[in-house]
């Protein structure tokens, strides 16, 4: 009981000129806190007879304790894995445009739901709204906060209690365990199977809509395939037979792309334009995958559907913020100004030749002079384009103990994430931004030192 009696009180540590610095850097209340959790924390371990620690120690430990309740679990990291849309690294990158503009509407005061024309309240869901209308050729558009939130925003709004046919091979579920049977239980809608898991007919269709059901839900598999003995009708021919039965085509296209991948040397990602000229009433998709932006679910189609979607309960509860919309926008102008391949980061990266690659990865090869530059296989990720790669050139290091230095990178501020392959640690420069080029260099040689 003495050496407890021992210990320094709340009150005298307060005093010690470290402990007076924390004060003002993390506040009086929270110091406190770290002071008091780090002497119970003595008193529980403590042993009848045992030393205990002297006041530099427990000030180090109420230091470390600080520094550990006030660091942010989120935060920027250097990407070198090759994966351009990593869905653990936060998936798109901004571009410079959209990320100043995410500031400036954040620093101060926005027109987020005032009208300047007439001085009054105004709405929302008018921001990106021309801007997508102008880019997709559709009659209205609407932004929620993610394209789950979307569909389930079309069928709560268009077919609650009601019938929704979707294709047995449409069936998918996304990152996280969100499957669309869910989503469909989940929004009041009753699901109307047809056809096979590898086959679909459109007669399949036509004799689902002899039920009369409130619409048809066609989900793209953007983040697997079905291959081998297959066949589903085309999207057209689809609609067709819906507007025969005055029925509504939905199509969810998941990643969703304004741009041709086809021109990178990727297969032909369904473009939103052409699910809109294919005849789909509504075309679902997502902000920050091939669109660039921020995090979004974005509807566009006929504006009498988009209407009834803005006026549901849930339009309210899944509706975006002022950061996301700002975002959106000046993503959105990239493409109507014809510059989206030169300022949005994944088409930048989704464009890089293999050559301007490995001018890279020969560069950091030099910076750190050690490791060899191989060819390699880069990945677009975040549900797009299954199965699909582009070639690339890696930096490839040989290393003792090659995941505890995968470790040190991750340990690095910034954290450099990289990945293995055959025992050796490889990055690949393509999905790391050029101007963190130096950044790489410093960290790759400051782990190298200390292995």
């Amino acid at each position: 009981m003495t050496d407890l009696r021992s210990l320094p009180s709340v009150e005298h540590l307060l005093q010690a000129p470290e402990i007076k610095g924390w004060t003002g850097a993390f506040g009086r209340p929270l110091t406190v806190d770290a002071i008091r959790s780090v002497l119970d924390e003595v008193r529980a371990q403590y042993q009848a007879g045992s030393p205990l620690p002297d006041q530099a120690s427990l000030i180090r430990r109420v230091g470390a304790c600080l520094e550990d309740w006030t660091a942010p679990t989120l935060r920027p990291v250097i990407n070198a894995t090759g994966v351009v849309l990593h869905t653990n690294l936060g998936r798109s990158p901004l571009s410079r445009d959209a990320a100043r503009a995410v500031v400036e509407t954040a620093l101060g005061y926005s027109t987020l739901e005032y009208d300047l024309k007439k001085g009054k309240r105004g709405s929302r869901l008018v921001h990106a709204e021309a801007l997508l209308c102008r880019l997709t050729g559709a009659e209205g558009a609407l932004v929620v906060n993610n394209n789950a939130g979307a569909v389930l925003l079309v069928l709560a709004g268009l077919a609650r209690r009601r019938a929704v046919v979707v294709a047995r091979s449409q069936l998918v579920e996304i990152g996280g365990g969100f499957r669309v049977p869910d989503v469909m239980k989940q929004s009041g809608a009753r699901l109307l199977e047809v056809g096979t898991t590898n086959r679909v007919h459109l007669d399949d269709y036509e004799q689902a809509l002899e039920e009369a059901p409130a619409l048809i839900l066609h989900a793209h598999r953007s983040n697997f395939r079905i291959v081998g003995f297959t066949s589903e009708p085309p999207l057209a021919d689809i609609a067709r037979v819906a507007h025969q039965a005055n029925v509504p085509l939905v199509d969810d296209l998941g990643s969703g792309s304004l741009l041709d991948t086809a021109r990178y040397g990727l297969e032909h990602e369904p473009l939103v334009t052409e699910s809109l000229a294919a005849g789909c009433d509504l075309v679902c998709f997502s902000g920050d995958k091939l669109l660039g932006g921020p995090q979004a679910g974005i509807i566009v189609g006929r504006a009498d559907l988009i209407s009834r979607l803005k006026k549901h309960p849930l339009a309210r509860a899944l509706r975006a913020d002022k950061l996301c919309l700002a975002a959106l926008s000046a993503t959105l102008l990239h493409y109507l100004k014809d510059e989206a391949e030169a300022k949005i980061p994944i088409w930048q990266m989704l464009s890089a030749s293999p050559e301007q690659i490995r001018r890279r990865a020969e560069a950091w090869c030099r910076g750190i002079d050690q490791g060899e530059v191989i060819p390699g296989e880069s990945t677009v990720g975040g549900g797009s384009l299954p199965g699909e790669t582009l070639p690339t050139y890696l930096l490839a290091l040989s290393v003792p103990h090659s995941n505890r230095f995968l470790d040190r990178l991750r340990q690095a501020n910034p954290p450099l994430i990289a990945r293995l392959q055959n025992d050796r640690v490889v990055l690949d420069p393509r999905t790391v931004l050029e101007d963190q080029d130096d950044q790489v260099l410093q960290i790759l040689q400051t782990a190298l030192r200390s292995g």
